[in-house]
């Protein structure tokens, strides 16, 4: 200890450190002494203690300041021997720090920090800092090459970057992180309702997602190959065309058959009947084997060539073989990718009813007698069954991840599932129903920093705004009465099998008791959405609730200020975010973007698809601007240019197969809501917004 404290200043000759260390008894009248010093000095006595030698003798005043001795290393000159610790530890400490230079203050201890680091250039040097030299990618395992693919987690727009991926979205090379999703089921078993509002919110996501659907393939060849054409042509899917990506300007179609189907065979091809698909058909299973693989070919090149994450492969694939040829076929020409089953069973008599309700208008049976498409239409399904052969054991057996689907997400069953895409999947088709109910969208009242023009805040309604929130509930609660009655009205008329130029199948939970719908009420938690919802609040047959979830998009440093302002003062920004309005993130504190919109929201949307009750939400501009890009199925490119003014509201009515729209313009003068007609998504005409 002695050594480590003397060598702690320069101005000491090595040769007059102790070699020895004190005996216990010194240590003792050291502790003794220093103690009785220290006790004096506190009492007020003026003079600091004078400090007694390891030797037991009384000694001049030190000139060594009184320093806690963790901040020095050891010399490597002058090593420390090693000795017992003393029988008094805290004495000996106390007796260390009474050491002093004789002036009348006491330097306290104080614990070392970062400039003592031994790892830091030396306090006393005057040479200038080295430049930092960026770090050089390379192995650091060995000098042997990497061979090992390199890590597939997936890549979230908005929320994740990379080098190779630096907008979020799944990079070229990271295709292990792609997903074919493999159909499978019986026919009228809601695979095309699946696969369509699984592709609506995964590309609302902003994965790049599209539908393969080897039944558009069949009735497209069929038209093609009909014998009433005067110059039958090679086969050909428009969309396939369309889908296929250009490697280096020149087009990639490698995988397009190049069969040529003989007269028997267009024959067979353009006959959509139950005989087509039965499996004893010899020739019309060649075909339809052929128009799968053609079909997954189209798919696998979205993937692989033309920049699509996730491709669904929409067909019955209902035995083991057909499933196994397609999981072969993706491996052999892309080994990484991911593939998924999803199946979709029906169990309830009513759903499936409805299900083929909609089957015979569809574009098999539209415009043809209903009764007699319904006895072919069930002759189908028998053909199919006799070969169906659901998912399970050999999967399983196999390796071979799926979900299934039990009467459109009343039950849900998988196994094996890989990635975040695969459960994420997994948890939005659970959310599923096919409940009657209505959505009502619109943005709150006008506020006083409406009325300023200034962005974000937390502001109050004006007197305008006051009323408007008093006409909106007036209206939806008189819209929800006149719905009732028109629902009660369809299941007086309905009828099975349908009527002829019958458009409106019904709901397979039709008969519920509509009278027992609650409507809920959304709003955020800002003040203008608030006070819009005081009517519904005051109303015993509203259920309000204020959502975090559902707050504008935070403006960051911006909040408070005008798109002038911005423009004047913040021009760079402004420019930024005229340029790219999606992917623009506000600077400063909380700032948001549309792609952090978007992730906050998604566990809203799933609620929203989960809940049976009517939803009426009162948000803001890009919140609305959002939900509606996810309703109405609107591209990225469309989302925060879409035209959300104040005072229009928009129902939503999900239907069995898609939704019903309308919107709804404040009249002010009126008091009251007039329908815009034939209501159309548009581009915002304010340069601002």
């Amino acid at each position: 200890m002695t050594n480590r404290r003397l060598v702690a200043t320069s101005n000491v000759d090595p040769a007059t450190i102790p070699r020895s260390l004190a005996t216990q008894p010194q240590q003792q009248q050291v502790a003794k002494n220093s103690e009785t010093a220290v006790a004096k000095f506190n009492d007020g006595n003026v003079s600091p203690p004078t400090p007694t030698s390891l030797n037991g003798d009384s000694s001049m005043p030190s000139q060594f300041p009184i320093f806690d001795l963790n901040l020095f290393m050891p010399s490597p000159a002058l090593p420390l021997h090693s000795f017992e610790p003393p029988t008094n530890p805290s004495s000996l400490a106390n007796a260390l720090r009474a050491i002093n230079d004789g002036s009348t203050a006491v330097i306290p201890a104080r614990r070392p920090s970062a400039e003592y680091s031994p790892y830091t250039k030396s306090l006393s040097s005057t040479a200038p800092a080295s430049p930092r030299i960026p770090p050089i990618r390379q192995n650091s395992g060995s000098a042997t090459p990497r061979v090992r693919p390199h890590a597939t987690t997936l890549s979230i727009p908005g929320m994740t970057r990379s080098l190779v991926s630096p907008d979020g979205r799944i990079a070229d090379r990271d295709v292990a992180a792609k997903l074919v999703i493999v159909m499978v089921g019986l026919p009228a078993r809601g695979k095309s309702y699946i696969t369509k509002k699984l592709r609506r919110y995964l590309a609302w996501q902003q994965h790049n997602t599209k539908i393969f659907n080897v039944g558009n393939r069949r009735r497209t060849q069929a038209n093609v190959m009909s014998p009433t054409r005067p110059s039958p042509v090679k086969p050909v899917n428009t969309s396939r065309e369309n889908g296929i990506s250009t490697l280096n300007g020149a087009h990639s179609d490698s995988h397009a058959s190049s069969h040529s189907p003989s007269s028997p065979e267009i024959a067979s091809l353009a006959d959509h009947s139950a005989k087509f698909f039965d499996p004893k058909n010899s020739e019309a299973f060649k075909l339809r084997e052929e128009m799968a693989i053609d079909t997954l070919d189209e798919l696998l090149d979205y993937l692989l060539c033309g920049g699509g994450s996730i491709g669904i492969l929409d067909a019955t694939n209902s035995t083991i073989e057909r499933r196994q040829h397609v999981f072969n076929h993706i491996k052999a020409r892309e080994p990484k990718l991911g593939i998924l089953f999803i199946e979709s069973v029906c169990k309830n008599p009513t759903l499936l009813e409805a299900n083929m309700r909609l089957k015979l208008s569809g574009p098999d049976y539209k415009d043809k007698d209903p009764v007699k498409s319904l006895a072919d239409f069930r002759e189908r399904v028998k053909a199919y069954e006799s070969a169906y052969v659901p998912l399970g054991d050999y999967e399983e057996d196999h390796g071979m991840q799926y979900i299934k689907m039990i009467d459109v997400g009343k039950k849900i069953t998988h196994y094996g599932l890989e990635g975040f895409l695969s459960t994420g999947i997994s948890t939005y088709l659970s959310s599923f129903n096919l409940s009657p109910r209505q959505i009502w969208i619109t943005r709150h009242g006008q506020s006083v920093d409406n009325k300023l023009g200034k962005i974000g805040g937390n502001s109050e309604l004006t007197d305008r705004g006051h009323a408007y929130s008093d006409v909106l509930h007036r209206f939806i609660t008189k819209k929800r009465q006149e719905w009732l009655v028109e629902q009660k009205d369809k299941i007086a008329q309905s009828s099975f099998p349908p009527h002829r130029g019958d458009q409106s199948p019904p709901y397979p939970d039709i008969n519920e008791d509509l009278d027992e719908k609650n409507t809920c009420v959304w709003t955020s938690m800002l003040t203008r959405s608030i006070e819009t919802a005081q009517y519904f609040e005051a109303d015993e047959d509203y259920d309000v609730k204020h959502w975090e979830m559902l707050n504008e998009l935070n403006a960051g440093k911006f909040e408070g200020m005008t798109y002038d302002e911005i423009a004047r003062d913040h021009n760079d920004e402004y420019v930024k975010r005229q340029m790219d309005k999606l992917h623009y993130v506000y600077p400063g504190i909380g700032g948001e973007g549309y792609l952090q919109v978007i992730s906050r929201l998604r566990d809203m949307v799933r609620e929203i698809e989960r809940i049976k009750d009517h939803l009426v939400i009162i948000g803001h501009r890009s919140v609305c601007r959002v939900l509606m890009a996810y309703f109405m199925d609107l591209t990225r490119d469309d989302i925060a240019d879409l035209d959300m003014p104040l005072g229009v509201v928009y129902a939503i009515e999900p239907k069995p197969y898609g939704i019903e729209f309308h919107a709804y313009k404040y009249n002010e003068a009126e008091g009251w809501f007039d329908e815009i007609p034939d209501y159309k998504p548009q581009k915002t005409v304010d340069r601002h917004a």
